[in-house]
């Protein structure tokens, strides 16, 4: 039977019409039903049905025999990966018209499928079609009966996907249904505001055209700021000629697209920069009553920078590229605000290039800056984390002077972003969601091991009391009981030759095992007996290391510091073996015998599992999990 299925699914998926009815042409009822109904997981975390494959790929004559001869449930929903989002919930219907099968459609919907099936993120086959720029599936769609404001659960609309796309023939078809271009999304964005930041000048005009307005979202954006933020300076040039706005927004308007042109990685310009920041100044001073710029308490990681107030002022800094930076990175915070989440990115980039250029004291004071944004708005920092871990590492092989009160703020950062990941793992419920959140905890505890390996290096050099703030600060880290997919703890990974290391700058500082890592993390309470996912504890890990002669020193100081913290020398993993078991060199069996000796304790536990022996409910429960601890269950494989 697992043949017949694998043969089904590749049939579905090459096209095969006649190879699939052959196929089945034998097969009972039964079991035609659970061939044509199963659900292949794939290696991309997909699940498809053999109509589901046939739709996607858009071999309508497999999918009209499906449907017609063998009756296959049209609504049978499963799970596809599009640009890197998994869709939970898609039907066939969704999926082809999302890969502009417009035959396969036809035959779906002539079969009965529902063309209001939603997914669990509430997407249409109709959104699906906007997304992908189909217009002649979106006008068969609503012409057999797809309603055009279904709305996503961001409740955004189908207009506002394809403003977003460009999608301007789309655009106007959805209009001339008449869809109303201010419907907001949760977020209180529209269509014009998505087709603004996109710099979609066609869309805009279009949208315009038809009596869309310039509407503010929550977080204070209207399009003209959004193309502004953006660079997109022809839209913010029709907006200010076409659209009734303030004096004040023009100006911030114009403001924001000079600073954003200074700061931006991909269409950075200083000439556009002065250009747009000199005709906000020009306005500014239009009025007989000038609209001066409003002070704000200066920040340090931008120099302490003051505004220009003058055209004098700006005129003088308008050959000085660090200035224009600062000015711009000052402008950005000032009129977006610090909880806009649009403000770190420019920040980061800025911080970039000075550690390009050696300035890594600059570079720090900007990332700091950003980091603070990012976690006031609780937004993830799984990029920030590893940054910081590559820059220090970089700091440090070229020999430059790290402050270790900034490896302690960033340490905290990273303590309480593990905490947010824990806390989020329990509330997500899509599977995308879910799949996300496990990438940034085991990414965030990687990127925290590095800062341990890092901070453990430099520790010799604090005071007493820096001393016990980073102490109290691992002992935080290591009561979240924080682990990888492996079920590998920090303490795991610290000895584990294995553990991942980035190779950007960061190889040549964290290498595993590290001893020092190790010894921090067990005097911070880490628990050395521990296990992972296949019942191996950290004295298994270091055990299996295979080139203990070049590393005889590392690895017997953190067998030592396992052994003396208490980690036991008979723990059973999943294959029943205890340390000495996975050793793989006689020189770590030896360290290991000679190192400790198995307590009465130790040996009973063994005793029992090894005999069978019935315990529970006949020794007191604290006992069991020691008992435990001793042999598991091994299954017997044939």
């Amino acid at each position: 039977m697992k043949f017949s299925k694998n043969l089904i699914i590749f049939a579905a998926r090459d096209g095969m019409a006649r190879c699939l009815s052959a196929a089945l042409i034998d097969c009972t009822p039964s079991e035609i039903t659970e061939l044509l109904e199963q659900e292949e997981h794939n290696y991309q975390g997909e699940c498809l049905t053999p109509l589901i494959v046939a739709a996607r790929n858009g071999h309508a004559d497999v999918v009209k025999l499906l449907v017609s001869k063998f009756n296959v449930d049209t609504e049978h929903a499963g799970c596809v990966k599009v640009e890197n989002y998994y869709i939970q919930g898609a039907t066939a219907l969704w999926c082809a018209a999302g890969a502009g099968h417009l035959n396969v459609v036809k035959v779906l919907v002539h079969a009965g499928a529902n063309v209001n099936h939603t997914t669990m993120t509430n997407s249409t086959p109709l959104r699906a079609a906007c997304f992908d720029g189909r217009l002649d599936i979106v006008k068969y769609l609503i012409e057999h009966g797809a309603m055009v404001n279904i709305p996503n659960k961001y409740n955004n609309s189908c207009l506002m996907i394809a403003s977003y796309k460009g999608h301007l023939d789309i655009v106007q078809f959805l209009l001339d249904q008449g869809v109303d271009p201010n419907t907001q999304a949760n977020c209180g964005a529209t269509a014009l505001l998505f087709a603004a930041e996109c710099g979609h000048l066609q869309v805009v005009k279009e949208l315009l055209a038809h009596g869309a307005k310039l509407i503010t979202t929550i977080s204070g954006m209207t399009p003209i700021l959004a193309a502004a933020e953006r660079t997109r300076a022809d839209v913010v040039e029709y907006f200010l000629e076409k659209c009734d706005i303030s004096l004040k927004d023009k100006i911030d308007a114009l403001e924001l697209l000079g600073a954003s042109f200074a700061n931006d990685k991909d269409y950075y310009n200083l000439t556009k920069t002065f250009e747009y920041l000199h005709k906000a100044m020009i306005l500014r001073f239009s009025q007989p009553v000038p609209i001066l710029k409003p002070q704000f308490q200066p920040i340090p990681a931008y120099e302490n920078w003051i505004e220009c107030q003058s055209i004098e002022e700006l005129n003088a800094i308008r050959l000085n590229e660090n200035s224009l930076h600062m000015e711009s990175l000052t402008i950005r915070e000032r009129i977006l605000g610090v909880h806009n989440p649009e403000v770190p990115h420019p920040v980061i980039f800025r911080g970039a290039v000075f550690a390009d250029n050696g300035r890594f004291d600059r570079c720090i004071d900007l990332w700091l800056h950003g980091l603070k944004l990012y976690q006031l708005n609780d937004m993830p920092i799984v990029k920030d984390l590893l940054r910081f871990a590559q820059i220090f590492s970089q700091m440090l092989r070229v020999g430059i002077n790290i402050d270790l009160s900034t490896v302690e703020i960033i340490l905290k950062s990273a303590v309480h972003e593990l905490g947010r990941n824990k806390q989020r793992m329990k509330t997500v419920k899509l599977e995308e969601d879910i799949v996300q959140e496990k990438e940034d905890l085991e990414n965030n505890i990687i990127s925290t091991l590095y800062i341990l390996v890092i901070l453990s290096k430099l520790i010799d050099s604090c005071d007493e009391e820096q001393l016990f703030r980073i102490h109290k600060i691992v002992f935080e880290l290591n009561q979240l009981k924080v682990k990888t997919r492996s079920g590998q703890s920090l303490l795991h990974l610290a000895v584990n030759p294995a553990t991942p290391v980035d190779n950007f700058h960061t190889s040549d500082v964290c290498r595993f095992p590290c001893a020092l890592t190790a010894k921090l993390l067990i005097k911070c309470g880490a628990d050395v007996n521990d296990l992972d996912i296949n019942r191996n504890s950290p004295l298994h890990i270091i055990a299996s290391y295979q080139k203990p002669i070049r590393n005889f020193v590392t690895l017997h100081t953190i067998i030592t510091l396992l052994i003396e913290a208490g980690a036991h020398v008979d723990i059973v993993n999943t294959r029943g073996e205890i340390p000495t078991d996975t050793a793989t060199t006689g020189i770590t069996e030896i360290i290991l015998r000679t190192q400790s000796k198995p307590s009465l304790k130790c040996l009973a536990a063994r005793a029992i599992n090894m005999y069978y022996i019935s315990y529970k409910g006949q020794v007191p429960e604290a006992l069991v999990p020691f008992i435990e601890l001793h042999g598991p269950v091994i299954t017997n494989s044939a």
